[in-house]
């Protein structure tokens, strides 16, 4: 039997519950003791491959302390990923995968608790040179 391929609707839902999940530091275990579902039913929400119902969909907003509404930013009517805040280009996209990662959540952390924002400038300038140096100079 061929595979259903999730909705993107259902990917972009659950990449935001996987982002605001690692930003509070909580494991798919724990989110899912506090749901009374195991860690493999949390895994699939994040991945997309089952939907989230309305009444979950709740229950997890509430748990992870955002609006419902907080899952469906960044979402345009017509299922791709709108551009608020952000520009038209692939850069885009890739800033919003790579915020959903433990990398990324970890970075913008330790970042955004920089008290100094000369120093939080003077990072920002380091990892723009980082970023334009060739890794094979390294």
């Amino acid at each position: 039997m061929p595979q259903k391929t999730p909705n993107p609707i259902d990917i972009h839902v659950g990449s935001r519950v996987r982002m605001r999940r690692m930003l509070v530091g909580m494991s798919q275990e724990a989110l899912g003791a506090q749901l009374g579902l195991t860690f493999q039913q949390v895994q699939k929400y994040e991945k997309g491959s089952n939907r989230i119902g309305a009444s979950r969909l709740y229950q997890i907003a509430q748990t992870l302390n955002v609006p419902v509404d907080y899952f469906y930013d960044g979402l345009a009517t017509n299922g791709q990923r709108s551009a608020s805040g952000f520009s038209d280009t692939p850069a885009a996209d890739f800033s919003l995968d790579f915020l959903s990662t433990a990398e990324g959540v970890a970075l913008t952390a330790a970042f955004s608790s920089i008290e100094d924002a000369d120093v939080r400038k003077r990072v920002l300038d380091l990892v723009k040179v980082l970023a334009r140096t060739p890794s094979s100079q390294q």
